[in-house]
């Protein structure tokens, strides 16, 4: 069983791992005109189609006049469109456009290849500790309960 000791120096090992390897697949996205925030700003909006500007803000934890500001420009590039309710016209939601669902197409291809390149160099052994290693890593962002 792990001590509190042993658990700090785990922590201080992965965190710097997880920083450098987020890193890398940010730069991913480089060459397709978007930043990380803007790419999970697009699937949000992708797996809540409709989602209101207000909604998506404390979703993300901003302030609605700050989401309005990333919305605008994920507008302008053409990657989402608001789009007026037909229930109520007083309610405009948020709609990732084709042109949005192929450049999230295109970030997930890109880093998943990159992230592939590199497991590829790894041994069998090594690729299955870090294949038991994913289950564990999911209970670290799974949300508290208690």
């Amino acid at each position: 069983m792990l001590t509190i000791t042993d658990s700090l120096e785990l922590a201080n090992g992965l965190r710097p791992l997880l920083l450098q390897l987020n890193r890398h697949l940010r730069r991913e996205l480089a060459g397709l005109g978007i930043t990380a925030g803007q790419a999970a700003l697009l699937h949000v909006i992708r797996s809540n189609p409709g989602i209101g500007v207000r909604a998506l803000a404390d979703h993300e934890g901003v302030s609605a006049p700050a989401m309005s500001g990333y919305i605008d420009r994920l507008e302008g590039a053409g990657f989402v469109e608001r789009v007026r309710s037909e229930a109520d016209r007083r309610r405009v939601g948020l709609r990732v456009t084709v042109a949005g669902v192929r450049v999230l197409r295109s970030a997930r291809s890109r880093r998943t290849a990159w992230l592939a390149r590199r497991l590829r160099r790894l041994t069998d052994a090594e690729r299955a500790t870090v294949q038991a290693a994913l289950e564990p890593l999911a209970l670290l962002l799974a949300e508290e309960t208690a």
